[in-house]
Parts: structure tokens; sequence; C-alpha cells
């Protein structure tokens, strides 16, 4: 372990062996975890007139926000409200005072995440320092007990009554009791200790009707390695065994369920000030061959520096993942959801030696390209960030662990408006996103990593049901950041503003529960969504939606349809759902680059021999490209056209007809990008038999 690692497991866990229990304290609402949801959970309860306490196993509040998530992640900043928009109002307040500028002057900042209409009252980008500060204030200022450096005892941590618990035991053997509980932890574990279902991974896209969820090869396109990228120790030399990272297991079926989950990292805080910086220096047992994927996947060509860094204030950064070797330690999680403390304290101190040793090599390998050495090399950690763990941040970022079952699962169709939650309690606006989950070997023989999915959403209401248990599970418990959702849609949900929205709503109802004597799941939702919008909560969206709403669904289709999700691709396509009127749940396109590189390749298996017209969907656009090569390999061979993608498709403004064919057994249609004069899309094809 490098020596910077163990300075900073020592200094984050503090912990004890458990000790004898002693009398709980009573609170009207006890919090468990002080991340920003946990936090205005706790600052709601005590405006209502509830005592509360907040209890974060760290030392720190904040979770991510003050983690070093700086740049934040929403996706339409209108569809917040209430507490969590007041945090981003004090952000603003704070940088408006001039003394809070240090290292340049207000004028000069440049986020590269520009103010939207109507948010001028609110800023969204700040240092993790700032953010720990507000948030300390607002706790402070409400009069919350805030009680850091305990942890639940995951041996006798929960007391229940019948479906209720009476009160919770932390490993320093102090108890607390209350009327509701909230668990506002990333991980969920006083839900799970507290005896609710839950699960932990992805879903088969069978289970609830979803089509990006569960094992993903064929999307497997961004944040990718080069082709080619040999995963052996030796070269070419199986019998050496795989480098490390890469998992010696079949990625699994395309939409099937597993229990691996997506990647986490650290969000880095980095300074160009070379005063104010703290240099990247090789950790202690640093071995090369931890990065020898990332080294090779610059010799076959990657030109690019692995990483995201978004400008901060004060000329930091918040840098996250990107491409295909990067912050994210992928295959490196899978224990933490379920693992006891001892487990991710190993996890937590490999993640961070990980990263150590990727800025270290970055900045001193002679394999990696000069001018990544001489970008990433010009920055370096913060002195006045993270000032207890040497520069690097206190919280890993844990992006998905748990997920509870409850009465309502938040699924793919609430993200996409085609199911309507009657009882909402915040939106989610941000992207169905996930990071990678698997890295392995492919048929070829070469390293690929699995599970990225980046689609658009509009806003969209999450249900009442979905932060409360089952009610025979627990009847005074709220789970605002795990909660039932699939790990698409979570995907989607999982934001630091949003969890701030879901720990607003969250103690509103235990305040209606507490006054009422009833269970969670029996509060009056027209007094709860009264008070929610006396709150300045968000619970509807009357804004622009997305092109995307007009999807198409492919079963409602005649004939053989392939969507591009289920075609065989070659190369970095991406996707995009910003021009309606595409098949499924997005379209995908080259970007208008690596010209001749990028391929689709549709196959349809044809019980019945005949003639059949082919049809390319795409959306038209004056960006697209006017030569688009289509082969068709049918009964009698093979015919090429050129498609224009400029013109609007003549049929249902869907799909364009190539030409009419005799299939046999088999049909193949394969799109490409070669000597393209635009942006190719590439969607579904759809064969419809004439005679």
């Amino acid at each position: 372990m490098p020596v910077r690692a163990a300075v900073f497991v020592l200094v984050m866990l503090p912990f004890a062996a458990p000790l004898p229990a002693q009398q709980p304290a009573a609170y009207d609402i006890v919090v468990y975890g002080g991340n920003a949801g946990g936090v205005v959970t706790a600052v709601q309860a005590r405006r209502l007139g509830k005592t509360a306490v907040l209890i974060e196993p760290s030392q720190h509040l904040g979770g991510l926000t003050s983690g070093g998530l700086g740049a934040t992640d929403i996706g339409n900043k209108a569809a917040i409200g209430g507490i969590s928009r007041e945090f981003y109002q004090r952000v603003r307040q704070h940088y408006s005072n001039p003394a809070n500028w240090k290292q340049e002057k207000p004028e000069q900042y440049r986020s590269g995440r520009g103010t939207e209409a109507g948010q001028e009252d609110t800023m969204w980008t700040f240092e993790p320092s700032a953010a720990e500060k507000i948030l300390d204030e607002m706790a402070k200022e409400a009069g919350v007990v805030v009680v850091k450096g305990q942890r639940l005892d995951l041996q006798k941590g929960v007391v229940k009554q019948g479906p209720r618990i009476v009160s919770i035991r932390l490993e320093s053997g102090q108890g607390y009791a209350g009327k509701v509980f909230v668990d506002a932890t990333y991980e969920g574990d006083l839900m799970a200790k507290a005896g609710v279902s839950y699960t932990v991974g992805r879903e088969a896209n069978s289970q609830y009707g979803e089509t990006l969820n569960g094992v993903q090869t064929k999307n497997a396109t961004k944040h990718q390695f080069v082709a080619g990228v040999d995963p052996y120790v030796k070269k070419g030399d199986k019998s050496s065994g795989l480098l490390p990272r890469v998992h010696s297991d079949p990625p699994g079926e395309g939409g099937a369920a597993d229990k691996r989950v997506q990647a986490y990292n650290f969000r880095m805080c980095l300074t160009d000030v070379k005063a104010n910086q703290i240099p990247f220096t090789k950790p202690a047992n640093y071995e090369e061959l931890q990065y020898e994927l990332l080294l090779r996947n610059f010799e076959a060509g990657e030109t690019r520096a692995p990483w995201n860094p978004i400008l901060m204030p004060n000329r930091k950064t918040d840098v996250n993942n990107n491409f295909g070797f990067s912050s994210d330690n992928i295959n490196m999680n899978y224990a933490w959801p379920d693992g006891d403390y001892a487990t991710r304290e190993k996890l937590f101190a490999e993640h961070l030696a990980y990263e150590q040793g990727l800025l270290w090599t970055l900045v001193s390998n002679p394999r990696v390209p000069e001018k990544i050495r001489q970008e990433v090399g010009r920055w370096g950690l913060c002195k006045d960030e993270f000032t207890a763990t040497g520069g690097y941040s206190h919280q890993l970022y844990v992006r998905e662990a748990r997920r509870m079952v409850s009465d309502y699962v938040m699924t793919q169709a609430d993200c996409q408006g085609r199911r309507v939650a009657a009882d909402p309690v915040g939106l989610g606006a941000y992207n169905m996103d996930s990071h990678n989950v698997q890295r392995y070997v492919d048929a070829s023989g070469h390293v690929r990593n699995e599970g990225d999915i980046q689609v658009g959403v509009s806003p969209y209401p999450i249900s009442y049901r979905s932060i409360v248990p089952k009610e025979s599970e627990c009847a005074n418990l709220f789970v605002p950041v795990c909660l039932a959702a699939t790990h698409i849609s979570y995907g989607s949900i999982r934001m630091e503003p949003v969890f701030m929205v879901l720990g607003q709503s969250s103690a509103t109802a235990a305040a209606l529960a507490i006054d009422g004597n009833t269970s969670v799941q029996k509060v009056e939702y027209a007094k709860l969504r009264e008070q929610l919008l006396s709150g300045k909560q968000v619970l509807e969206w009357t804004g622009a939606r997305r092109a995307g709403a007009s999807a198409i669904d492919p079963k409602t289709l005649p004939g053989l349809v392939v969507d591009d999700a289920d075609a065989i691709k070659r190369g970095d396509w991406s996707e995009s759902s910003s021009i309606g009127g595409y098949i499924g749940v997005s379209y995908l396109h080259d970007s208008n680059a690596k010209k001749g590189e990028l391929t689709a390749t549709y196959k349809f298996t044809v019980k019945e021999p005949g003639e059949y017209d082919v049809r390319i969907a795409y959306t038209a656009n004056p960006n697209r490209a006017t030569n688009v090569p289509i082969a068709i390999h049918h009964a009698g061979g093979e015919t090429k056209r050129a498609l224009n993608q400029k013109q609007q498709p003549a049929i249902d403004k869907t799909f364009q007809s190539v030409g009419k064919f005799r299939f046999d057994k088999e049909a193949i249609v394969v799109i490409s990008n070669a000597a393209t004069d635009g942006y190719v899309i590439i969607d579904a094809v759809q064969l419809v038999q004439v005679r």
C-alpha cells in the first residue's frame, strides 16, 4: 500500500471495536448518512419543528458534493427546487464575496458549464471546501445534532419491534431511538440491516421490460480501448496470464442480469497554480504492470489524455474518468455493496493506490506520449483541499451499491415518460448513465470494456413509493439515496441534487407520519404534495421535452426489424436522441470522424423466403452525409447503395427504401462511414416482405 494511502485510511477510519450498548438518545427523526442528501433531510426535519440527529461515519459532511464532485450533474437545472436549490444559491452567494477568490478573479473563471436562463441566482460548480463549509453552516443554522466518525454496528445495529425500527446502535455502543429513520448512505447499510428487500447489480432487460439494462456488449462503444490491445502479461501468450484488472470470465449474454456494479473512482480536485500544488509522487509499492493496459493503449494509437478535467473556481478542477483506461477502477468494486467495513477499507485503499499510481504513470512513464505527460504534469493536488488526507478526496465515488426493492421500482419506462408516477416527490433529469461495469477478453482475444450507457431524458417524476420500503418490511424508514430503481434508471436518478430533493421530501413525509401517528406508507399524498410545493419543490415538468419523447417502439413496426442496439458495431459510435423520430431508445452517429473505421452490421434470420423491401431508418439533418455506403447481402450476391441522409426519409419520415431483394435464409445489411461527407446515422433496418 502506498504511504499516502496508508495515512489516508488511518485518518479516515479511527474506529474501535464495538462497545457495550448505552442508553439510546431519543429524537423524532434519526438520519444515518451525512452526504448532501442526508444533510438536507436533517435540515428539513428541524425546519418542520422536529428533533433530528445526523450521524455521519466519516469526519466530513457532504459525501460526493464536498468530496470533489464540484461539477454538478443534473441535466436540466430547472428541475431542482427546494433546499437543494438553496444550496446552489448559497454557492452563488459564497462566490459573490471577493474574499473567496484566492487564485483568480471572478471574471477570469470559465467553467465550461455556462449559466442557463433562469438560473442566474445559482452556481453549479464549486470547490470541495466551499461545499463542506456551506453544508456545515446549513446544519448548524437549523440546529441539527451532528455526530461524526460513528458507524452502524453491522451485527447488532438495528432493533425492531414488528415492522418498526425502535433504535439503532453504533460501534461506539451509543444508541439512537427515533420515531422515523432515514438511510441516506450510498450503500444502504441501515436499510439492509433493517431487513428491507434490495438488489445489487444489473437486472435482466426482461424483468422490467427494459432495453438498456443487463449486459451491454453490443453497445460497448464508449470509453473503450483502441482496437487490438493485448490483455496478456506476455503479448500473445495466454499461458502468461491476464494483466491486472482484466477478468477471465465471459462477459455474459446481451441483456442478461449479473451482480456486477458500475466502476468507482475518486473525483480529483487539482490545480495548475504552482504555489498551491502538491506534486504527484511515486507511490510506495508501485508496479508498472498495473498500468500496462494504459501503456499498450497509447502504443496502439490512443492520443488523448485519459481524463476529463472540468474547471472549478480558483483554478481548480473536478477531474472525472474518460476513455478506455482512466480513473474508473473497473472490475475492482464488486465486493463493496454487501461488504463489511474491513472489506470496504481494503477496497478504498486499493482504489486510492490505483489512482495515485495512474497519475504517476501519466507524468513519468516514457511510454506515455510526451504531449500527454506535459498536459497532466502541469497539474497537482491542492494544498488547500482535503488537507487532512494529503490532497486526495475523503470520499470514494460509490456510484451504485444496494438498491431497494419496494412497491414501486423506478425503471427505464419512467425515465423515458412511458410510465408516469402519480405520486411524485421530485424530478430526475440526468441521462440514463452507467459507467463501465466490466473489463474482459473478447472473442478476438483483445481487451474490452463493457457497461457504459448514456441516453438522454426529459425531466420525469420520481415516485414516493420508491423511497419507502414495503410496509410489511419496515413501516418507519425512508431510503432517499438507495431508493427502489433498476440499474439503468438509477443511473439517471443518482445525482447529488436529486438526493437532496428526495431528502427534503423524506423529512417532510416523516413529519406527517409522526403527526398522524401512521406508517410512512400511509402518509396521505395530497397533504404531502401540498407541503412539498410550499417548500418550493418541483414535482411536474412543464418545460420543453427532448425530441426523444416521440421515439418509435420497434415492436410496433411491421416486418423484420433490427435496431442499432442489436447491430454488430465496429468502432466508436456515439449515442444521441437529440432529433426525434428514431427507433427504440436512441440512434448512433459517427461524430463525422474516423472515416472508414466504423461499421454496423444488421443480421436477419428469414423464416419465409421471398422478396423484401430493405429500409434504412435515420433522422435527417443538414449536417448529415449525402453518400452513406449501404451493402445488402442477398440471395443473388451483394448490392451496394449510397444513401443521402440530408433528405427526409420517404416512408413515414422515418425509413428510406434502398431496394427490393430476395432473401432465402439470411439477410445482412452493412452500413459504413467510409469516405462520407458528413455525419453518418445508424438506427434501425427493416425488411418488409413484398412477395
